[in-house]
């Protein structure tokens, strides 16, 4: 399978999270959150209700009092000027969009599996390019995505599609003659 924008997009926006000070588990969810939220906003799916935002009745398999608790967390969280809504899932703060709770088993459903066995080398490789921007390029909502993702999107695409496809390297055996 074709690595593609949506899964360029969620892996550098967890990398620019976990690099601003967030979890791997809550940079995964955020990672996830922001490409549904842009592949939304650039197909016109997205329309903001007016008003403030009202808990959404949270389609997740838990206990009635833990889902309780969930819903009672329901707030936003910003990474620099960029913001979305969250809630404590299991202490860690995870991201929504409507009712849908991103998590890291959705992450890893929706983005590692395109990367095959390779997904700890591009994740590693996500995580060097947002060490090398200071502070303000990935506080910038705007500046993140025309300076770290857009110059950089189809390139990694191709570069990750292709890693994806190599099979692992096994260590060589020696043989016995």
């Amino acid at each position: 399978m074709a690595v593609g924008r949506f899964q360029v997009m969620a892996t550098l926006q967890a990398a620019r999270a976990y690099v601003s000070g967030m979890s791997v588990a809550s940079a995964k969810s955020w990672g996830l959150n922001r490409a549904i939220f842009y592949a939304a906003a650039k197909k016109g799916f997205f329309k903001p209700k007016a008003g403030p935002p009202k808990p959404p009745e949270f389609k997740v398999p838990m206990p009635e009092e833990k889902l309780a608790a969930v819903r009672k967390s329901f707030g936003v969280t910003h990474l620099g000027d960029e913001m979305a809504y969250s809630v404590k899932l299991e202490g860690k703060t995870m991201f929504t969009i409507g009712s849908e709770i991103q998590t890291p088993e959705n992450f890893k459903k929706s983005i590692e599996h395109r990367f095959s066995k390779s997904f700890s080398k591009a994740w590693q490789e996500a995580v060097q390019i947002c060490k090398g921007y200071d502070k303000g390029v990935l506080q910038s909502q705007h500046y993140f995505y025309e300076t770290v993702y857009k110059t950089r999107r189809d390139e990694l695409a191709q570069k990750w599609t292709e890693m994806a496809a190599k099979p692992l390297s096994s260590p060589k055996r020696k043989t016995k003659r």
